[in-house]
């Protein structure tokens, strides 16, 4: 690794904005992550780290870390019918068997990335409020009266991003018309649950989902229910696991007696919004949620969000502060050809698991054969793709 020619602040403390922050750190940029929270933490819920962003971590180091802290997902994965009947298994490795994926608690994941991370490079209690740049320099401003200057700005805020009125003009989020109701349960409350499984229940507007988290010793349950009315997009809104049981009561005995063990729930509405007209200008570069939030429904958002990082990481290693706004433009155009893709999948993928895709016997088969996008999803490698496609384009431009 060389010196650092490129100081780099990273506006958002979480899953996205800390991973690329190692990424970035990795190839010998200069990296101090901006937090609005006055400490690093995230809400009691679960994430799938697929094959695609997986690789990517175990190379920047994370091998370890997400052994421990992580439950190993693949034996017993399955999509069912509302009723139970089998649909057909879930791919859980790429195409060549590789690894599998792992289900995590956010908590988790955010520790071992923040645990990896320089400490005095982590500022809290910093909630942008403003942002200015000229050629040479961006600059940040901070609720607390801070100032922050640097060579690029990367938001990394959210589907909320205060910096994205920056890039482009605000556009509203849609709203999904469902609500996704959520929480953890101690595996021990139902012991004969499979150990590595993530399970798919498929009904007429809604879908039901379990997966372990925390080395097994958490199941992570989200069920997905129509509202005539917007659900807030929040985390941390309680729920009422009343209504979540009424909306899935007569369903797969499984389902029903899970949610007989739920004692407090939480609910989020869900909100993506349509492909921006830019993600970057000048020394500002939105990533993950910021820039195309998507449905959970291919449980992708972080994943595209870790490959946002790799790829920023890997077009800027070893180039000067005085080429950032030459070089960003590059990273949207090499990372929206493979999101708006997702973005959209997404979508459909609801429709699919929500029955709205048509037939039951439609339904089924499109989720039967879906192993096809799930291997385009996991056998992508945006190190090397980005790899090649800086190589190319350096090329070009000497052509």
């Amino acid at each position: 690794m060389g010196a650092a020619n490129i100081r780099a602040a990273v506006v958002g403390g979480g899953i996205g904005g800390l991973s690329a922050a190692n990424a970035l750190l990795r190839r010998s940029i200069d990296v101090t992550v901006y937090e609005q929270a006055p400490q690093l933490g995230e809400v009691g819920a679960g994430v799938f780290i697929y094959p695609n962003s997986l690789r990517q971590l175990e190379r920047m180091g994370f091998r370890k870390a997400l052994a421990k802290v992580g439950a190993k997902v693949g034996a017993g994965s399955e999509y069912y019918r509302m009723d139970g009947t089998l649909v057909g298994k879930i791919l859980t490795t790429d195409s060549s068997g590789w690894n599998g994926m792992y289900g995590m608690h956010r908590a988790d994941l955010l520790n071992a990335f923040a645990a990896a991370f320089p400490a005095n490079a982590i500022r809290t209690g910093h909630r942008c409020v403003g942002f200015e740049q000229s050629k040479d320099v961006a600059r940040l401003q901070f609720a607390n009266g801070n100032v922050a200057e640097a060579d690029l700005v990367i938001a990394a805020d959210g589907i909320q991003s205060a910096l994205q009125k920056y890039v482009v003009e605000p556009s509203t989020p849609e709203y999904s018309g469902s609500r996704a109701y959520r929480g953890l349960i101690a595996r021990d409350k139902l012991p004969n649950w499979r150990r590595e499984a993530h399970q798919v229940w498929m009904g007429d507007g809604k879908h039901f989902m379990v997966f372990p988290v925390r080395r097994g010793e958490l199941l992570n349950y989200v069920g997905f229910v129509p509202t005539e009315n917007e659900t807030v997009e929040s985390w941390s809104a309680v729920g009422d696991r009343n209504e979540l049981a009424a909306s899935f009561a007569g369903w797969d005995a499984a389902v029903v007696d899970l949610i007989e063990q739920i004692e407090t729930c939480f609910w989020w509405g869900l909100y993506d919004r349509r492909p921006l007209r830019s993600w970057v200008n000048g020394r500002l570069a939105l990533l993950g949620d910021a820039a195309h939030p998507m449905l959970p429904h291919l449980g992708q958002g972080a994943n595209q969000a870790i490959e946002d990082g790799v790829a920023l990481a890997v077009l800027l290693e070893g180039r000067d502060a005085d080429e950032v706004a030459d070089i960003l433009p590059s990273y949207e155009r090499f990372r929206r050809e493979r999101t708006d893709v997702v973005q959209a999948e997404a979508r459909k993928n609801g429709l699919r698991y929500d029955s709205r895709s048509g037939t039951l016997e439609q339904r089924d088969k499109e989720i039967a054969s879906s192993a096809t996008l799930r291997k385009w999803l996991y056998d992508y490698d945006v190190e090397q793709a980005a790899i090649s496609y800086r190589a190319e384009s350096r090329t070009a431009a000497h052509a």
